[in-house]
């Protein structure tokens, strides 16, 4: 199996691939025909029908979107929390 070099394909590339496949043109002749692979152009297709869009922050569920939230708030507060240990361990040694 030979390693292939990652490609980049515009938003317009994408529509015109969605809407050769939806007036009718199998497929396998798009994949082949364009050298796709079916994985990227089923994902392009479940993007269209989903959300209309190829961005993948417009594709996630609302439960990505809410671990997305919670694990930057949980940076956040780990970085308040090192602050705080921080400043406790400076203002303490003052004290003595």
């Amino acid at each position: 199996m030979s390693n292939r070099q990652r490609r980049t394909f515009t938003k317009e590339f994408k529509q015109q691939m969605i809407d050769l496949y939806n007036s009718g043109k199998p497929r396998v002749d798009i994949i082949r025909e364009y050298d796709l692979t079916p994985s990227a152009f089923d994902k392009w297709l479940h993007q269209a029908k989903q959300s209309g869009s190829f961005k993948e922050t417009d594709n996630l569920t609302p439960a990505e979107k809410e671990l997305i939230a919670l694990r930057k708030r949980n940076q956040q507060l780990e970085m308040e929390n090192d602050i705080l240990k921080q400043a406790t361990l400076i203002f303490g040694r003052k004290d003595k």
